[in-house]
């Protein structure tokens, strides 16, 4: 015997399709949100590995000056000490770490002592090796501005998702979180200024 097919019954399948259009509706929104949170974190992830490879490039070039200089700096060999201890602090970081951009910040101050003493010094501003060296640390500290800038523009789309309504409720229930924006450290705010002579 079937049910009666009467309004009543009509009635309940058009809301049971409804109520089940809408739940796929809903389920087919918070999949897409979440799918989009997690392209956002991982572009966000995927820049501050950027940032970290300039770090590393920054790291890579203190040996070499350190050995172009050694010969030349007898005074300033405290300068030199001081680099290759903030290298080391770098480099004993654990990677993505708080303590690893602590450690950048400070190497990038003993590396601004050492490139006033270059700029002082007519002997180093005329070595071609130490020009170079230079040049390069002048373009990686340009590079390292450029992807944390890169970096914090990514932030500010994942944050954004994050915190808006209606997405932030996908996020809230799925654990996203606000990530910090990358903010220099005490006496980091401005690269170490490289300036080559004019031959």
């Amino acid at each position: 015997m079937s049910a009666p097919r009467g309004p009543a019954g009509r009635g309940a399948a058009v809301a049971a399709l409804v109520a089940a259009a809408v739940v796929a509706g809903v389920g087919a929104w918070a999949t897409a949100t979440y799918n989009h949170l997690v392209r956002a974190r991982l572009a966000a992830d995927t820049q501050w590995a950027q940032v970290e490879v300039q770090y590393q490039r920054r790291v890579d070039l203190v040996p070499s000056l350190v050995a172009a200089l050694r010969g030349y700096l007898t005074q300033e060999r405290s300068v030199l000490e001081d680099v290759a201890r903030a290298r080391d602090a770098y480099l004993s970081a654990p990677p993505g770490s708080a303590d690893r951009v602590r450690a950048a910040d400070a190497l990038q101050r003993p590396l601004g002592r050492l490139v006033a003493v270059v700029e002082a010094s007519p002997q180093l501003r005329s070595n071609d090796t130490v020009l170079r060296l230079m040049d390069e640390l002048a373009g990686t500290e340009n590079r390292i501005a450029v992807e944390r800038r890169r970096y914090n523009d990514r932030v500010l789309a994942y944050d954004t998702l994050v915190l808006r309504v209606p997405s932030s409720l996908v996020a809230r229930a799925a654990g996203f979180r606000v990530r910090p924006y990358f903010e220099a450290g005490p006496g980091a705010a401005a690269p170490p200024r490289v300036v080559l002579p004019s031959r």
